[in-house]
Order: structure tokens, then C-alpha cells, then sequence
């Protein structure tokens, strides 16, 4: 029986990067995982293989619509779908394996299979039973799905069987107007295929700034992208090689039928919790399935702690990481802390859209003062040059404090240029602050430095 001063359950972001901070902080650590290769959801069926998809199938739309505009004359670009599978399983395998160095690096043991906790201060993995005297749960989670519709993984898909479909699908049923739907939605629109999305509430990205939806929905729709709002599925037939969405509209009930070659359920994720033996150790469960812990991610029983998408809180990577290494802090006995109210959300579409902070929408239902400012990227040069006009930047700081309280950005390089405002409201900045300070010419960040100014007196180039 080997002794550990924590064992951390699951090796995905939230899990490995736990390991590695607690090794750094000279803790015995062991990570517990079941799958071939480490990484979890996100390196190996999730984030990484789906970037990898959009940024080849970007490839393609800027060698279809773009290269003959900048005077570069190419064939109609030819699609190897097996070499593209391939390329985004090099991407996976490069990743996983620097995983596994950082592991033998940092000196922590995998534990390889499946993992349960039979008794506080235990772990089990296979026949053998480990001591821990921390124990972090870090199991994820899995692709939810709907009542009426069965997941086959071949012809009914989750995420993960989207990106390992046998071949291009002609059309393609998207459940759900979300960041998993909408990005592998328009991987597929820009391999050919004909896309609809279907939609339960009346706009997409649920929870996001509304402008934004909008702007991005229009956006998507001008790619080829099809959507039905405000209709709930009812059901999904199929047949060997197809199958029949049902759905009913909820404005009127009235019912209606599409067919479709591959059907995307991108209903959300629910926390992975099977198997681990919490009911049994009286570990508390919220309605929602998820571990509830306290505000160092420590749980009702003594030594076990829970993090990532296990826990309550938005289900994103970086959200998971940076609770890791925060659970790591407070096992050394540090003071290991998230900022919850500065954690960024990407979704890797082309425009990218990317937030901070508070939405208007959450603001005027707080009955705040705030102001806005807002500008084009049609007003940036570098966004004009590079045929990436689209979008905007938005920021929203308080109206007598001139804080920045959230930010809003759809356009080109939208995921790298929110970072700016994150570490501004990381150090309770002020709008002006970013006004004032020296972006270089010409970047796409200076369309965030005019939406700074667009608080003040006004940006320059608008």
C-alpha cells in the first residue's frame, strides 16, 4: 500500500495542473487516471482536438474566400478529411505527452485505471488500495443529452463522436445554440456541410451579453449557418445512415420534422461523479449532481476536496486549473484563492467571442450605474487589412468610480485580446487606466484601447 500526502482523482486540467502545484510545494502526489493518455476531456476529446478542427477548417475558408482578394491564386482547396483527423491527433498525442514529462518532472505517480474512495483518507485504483491524507476530486464531466434522444456516438453524436465522424456529413442537426454547438457547427459548415441549429431559448450563447448574441447570430447566419429558436426537440429517429429531428415550437406548439445525416447533442455537460463511492462516504451532492464544497473546495467529509466541472461554477478548463492550484495552495497550508468574478469565456469561432466580468443585462438587474464603451472593429486597421472587420469591443465600467466591471468582445483574436481587461479588473482598474495606456500600431488590441476611451470623452477613430 503506497502513502501519499494527496491523491488527486481525474488528470484533466483541473486535476493535472492540482498535481503538479502540489508537487512544486513539495507534497507526494498521485494523480488517478483510467483513460490511455492523460489530459481528460479537454486534450483528448474536447478543447485541444477541437481547435485543432477549427484552425484547418479556418485554413480553408480564408484559401475559399480571401487568398484571391490579397492576390495569392490557389486551386479550390481539396479536403483530406482522414490526413485532417490526423493532424488533430498529432495536436492530441503532443499534448498528452508533455502531460506525462511535466509528470516525471515534477515526480508524481500515475495511477493508472479507475479510481473510487472507500473509506475517508483511501483511494482505489483496480485491486490496490492507496492512503492519501488529502483527497481531491477532480473527475470532470460528460456530455448530457435529452429526453427522446439515444446517443449512438455515429450517427446521434456528443462532441466526442463529432470529432471522429467516419466522414463529412452532407447536413448536420445541431440541439443547442451554445459554445460546444456553434463551434463545431461551423467546422462542419466550412467542410460543406448544411448546418441548422436548433435552439430552445430565443437567442444563442445563453447568459451572454445580448448585443453580442445578437451580432454573433447574425454573423454565423452570414457563414451558412441555420437556425430554428425557440423550439424544444421532442424526439430523434433513426435509420442505419440518417435520422428525423422532431421539434416543437414554442411560440405556437405547433410541431415540425428535419432530416439529417448527423445529429450534434450539445445540450450542455453534467459532473462525472460515477463510480466514486461519494453516496457511500455521505458526501453532499447539490440537485444538479455536483460535489458541494465550501470556499476553500473542501467537502462535509474531512481530507476530501472537489474541483473543475465536479463543482458548482462555469465548466471551463481554466476554471478548473486555477481552483488546482488553489486546492494545492490550501493543502500546503497557503491561501490558495480564485477570483470568480474575473474568469474569461471563450468560444473559437470565427469571429472569436469572448467576456469578463458582468453582462448589461446583469447590471441593470442589479440597478447599477454603469456606462458603456463600445468600438468597431471596422474602425481598426489591422482588423481591415486582414478581412476581420466583423465585432466589436465593449466595455462596461462604473458610472462614478469608472471601474471596469466586464467587457465584451466579438472579432478577430477576441479569446487573447479579453486577457487585457482581465488583468486590469484583476487590479481594480479603471477604464481610463487601459485609456491611458500605450498600444502599439497597428494591433487588433487597440480596438479594446478605443473601447476604453469610448468611457471617457470618446475613442479617435470612431
Amino acid at each position: 500500500m503506497a502513502s501519499y500526502d494527496v491523491i488527486i482523482i481525474g488528470s484533466g486540467p483541473g486535476g493535472y495542473v492540482c498535481a503538479i502545484r502540489c508537487a512544486q510545494l513539495g507534497l507526494k502526489t498521485a494523480c488517478v487516471e483510467g483513460r490511455e493518455t492523460l489530459g481528460g476531456t479537454c486534450l483528448n476529446v474536447g478543447c485541444i482536438p477541437s481547435k485543432a478542427l477549427l484552425h484547418a477548417t479556418e485554413m480553408v475558408h480564408e484559401a475559399e474566400e480571401n487568398f484571391g482578394k490579397m492576390g495569392i491564386g490557389v486551386a479550390k482547396p481539396k479536403i483530406d478529411w482522414k490526413q485532417m483527423l490526423a493532424y488533430k491527433g498529432e495536436t492530441i498525442e503532443a499534448n498528452t505527452k508533455g502531460i506525462e514529462f511535466l509528470f516525471k518532472k515534477n515526480k508524481i505517480d500515475w495511477l493508472k485505471g479507475w479510481g473510487s474512495i472507500p473509506e475517508p483518507g483511501k483511494v482505489k485504483v483496480g485491486d490496490e488500495v492507496h492512503e492519501a491524507k488529502n483527497i481531491v476530486i477532480a473527475s470532470g464531466s460528460e456530455a448530457s443529452s435529452l429526453p427522446g434522444v439515444e446517443v449512438d456516438e455515429k450517427t446521434v453524436v456528443t462532441s466526442t463522436g463529432a470529432l471522429e465522424l467516419g466522414k463529412i456529413p452532407k447536413s448536420m442537426v445541431v440541439i443547442g445554440a451554445g459554445v460546444i454547438g456553434l463551434e463545431l457547427g461551423s467546422v462542419y459548415n466550412r467542410l460543406g456541410t448544411d448546418v441548422t441549429v436548433i435552439e430552445f431559448l430565443d437567442a444563442v450563447t445563453p447568459g451572454m451579453d445580448g448585443e453580442v448574441q445578437k451580432t454573433f447570430q447574425r454573423i454565423m447566419k452570414k457563414q451558412g449557418l441555420n437556425f430554428i429558436m425557440g423550439a424544444a426537440v421532442q424526439n430523434v429517429a433513426t435509420t442505419k445512415t440518417k435520422a428525423k429531428v422532431t421539434y416543437k415550437l414554442r411560440k405556437d406548439d405547433s410541431e415540425a420534422t428535419i432530416d439529417a445525416d448527423t445529429v450534434l447533442v450539445a445540450t450542455g455537460r453534467k459532473p462525472f461523479t460515477d463510480g466514486l463511492g461519494l453516496e457511500a462516504l455521505g458526501v453532499k451532492m447539490s440537485e444538479r449532481g455536483q460535489v458541494v464544497t465550501d470556499a476553500h473546495w473542501r467537502t462535509n467529509v474531512g481530507g476530501i476536496y472537489a474541483i473543475g466541472d465536479a463543482i458548482a461554477g462555469p465548466m471551463l478548463a481554466h476554471k478548473a486549473e486555477d481552483e488546482g492550484m488553489g486546492v494545492a495552495e490550501t493543502i500546503a497550508g497557503q491561501a490558495g484563492h480564485v477570483n470568480y468574478g474575473v474568469i474569461p469565456g471563450v468560444i473559437y469561432t470565427h469571429p472569436e467571442v469572448a467576456n469578463v466580468g458582468q453582462t448589461e443585462e446583469e447590471l441593470k438587474a442589479e440597478g447599477r450605474a454603469f456606462k458603456v464603451g463600445k468600438f468597431s472593429f471596422m474602425g481598426n486597421g489591422r482588423a481591415k487589412a486582414n478581412h476581420a472587420a466583423d465585432g466589436f469591443v465593449k466595455i462596461l465600467a462604473d458610472q462614478t468610480t469608472d471601474r471596469i466591471l466586464g467587457a465584451h468582445i466579438i472579432g478577430p483574436m477576441a479569446g487573447d485580446l479579453i486577457h487585457e481587461i482581465c488583468v486590469a479588473m484583476e487590479f481594480g482598474a479603471a477604464a481610463e487606466d487601459v485609456a491611458r495606456t500605450c498600444h502599439a500600431h497597428p494591433t487588433y488590441s487597440e480596438a479594446v484601447r478605443e473601447a476604453a476611451l469610448a468611457c471617457g470623452d470618446g475613442p479617435i477613430h470612431s
